[in-house]
């Protein structure tokens, strides 16, 4: 169990100071990084990027003891229509081999110098396949089997690959027909884990409405572990969602359940604390503030009716 180091405000402080509260009731740790590529199309050697800029901050987890996960999301983390909005900016798209090498060479580096115990080469595969341009779906499916060759001719000790489906999105809005991610299976064969993105607050407006298969179906059967990669409910009403910080840790308390019917060998929040929008520069439109509220802390590190539920769960003994 786990989160990532997004702070409430951007600052290297805030960063350091949420890990240091977040890692006292975790005993893993994500990384969920875009694919820098502004940096590495204009010439940044990877290993170079990697060094300066992941590398300490793994260090920071090894040295906790941290396990540790890295998922590479290689177009709009917050807009699944569109490219990463670096590439946007630079009139480039992952369809260019020169922008698929670029993400490969960064894949290696990070593998090379971090050896995390799980990797992500994509993240919501099959909600890119349903919004994105059929060109941006099939480049990615290219580059991510591309990296996991490479990741595998690299040698030594191997990450456990996944390419992250997104949970809420295949089984879809009641009473939409269940979609599934079979699709996902197929086009990255290379996948040793069924890694889940799961918002189902966008789907359900209360937590015990969610189906105790709501992961377990997705496996269809299969064997692989199964591990959720993002995800979380709010504790704030914005726009159409009706939440509260009650209702918040009723959903731990539910996810609980769905994890342990799917056998779950990992769950990773990304953001342990809450978001302070006025320190961050939100575009007009931008769903960013849907996601605000996710914290099991506020944006000042105090905390919200959902913590005790986590350190509960988190307190349970492990299962060998």
């Amino acid at each position: 169990m786990g989160f990532s180091a997004f702070p409430p405000r951007p600052t290297n402080e805030a960063a350091l100071a949420t890990i240091d509260v977040w890692s006292r009731r975790a005993d893993a740790a994500i990384i969920h990084n875009s694919v820098p590529y502004q940096a590495l199309l204009s010439g940044t050697n990877a290993a170079t990027y990697v060094n300066t800029v992941d590398l300490p901050l793994a260090n920071i987890y090894k040295a906790k003891g941290l396990q540790l996960a890295i998922t590479v999301d290689v177009t709009d983390g917050l807009n699944r229509a569109a490219e990463d909005p670096a590439l946007v900016a630079l009139k480039r798209s992952i369809a260019e081999p020169a922008v698929q090498l670029a993400y490969r060479q960064y894949v290696q580096a990070l593998v090379s110098a971090i050896r995390p115990e799980y990797l992500g080469l994509a993240a919501e595969t099959n909600l890119i396949r349903g919004q994105a341009p059929a060109a941006v779906y099939s480049a990615m499916v290219q580059m991510t089997n591309a990296a996991a060759s490479d990741v595998k001719a690299l040698g030594g000790k191997q990450p456990v690959l996944y390419a992250s489906v997104q949970a809420d999105f295949a089984w879809g809005p009641p009473p939409a027909a269940y979609k599934g991610v079979e699709q996902d299976f197929r086009d990255f064969p290379f996948v040793q884990a069924i890694a889940i993105s799961s918002y189902p607050y966008f789907v359900y407006p209360d937590p015990d409405q969610i189906p105790l298969d709501y992961y377990t179906r997705l496996a269809a059967g299969r064997t692989l572990p199964i591990l959720v990669v993002e995800g979380g409910w709010t504790s704030a009403s914005v726009g159409q969602i009706q939440s509260s910080a009650a209702k918040q840790a009723r959903y731990v308390r539910r996810h609980e359940k769905l994890l342990d019917s799917a056998k779950a060998v990992a769950v990773f929040q990304l953001t342990f604390t809450d978001l302070d929008l006025s320190s961050l520069q939100v575009p007009p439109g931008s769903n960013l503030p849907l996601f605000a509220s996710l914290g099991f802390v506020d944006a000042n590190l105090s905390p919200k009716a959902v913590l005790a539920t986590h350190d509960s769960v988190f307190m349970r003994p492990l299962k060998k």
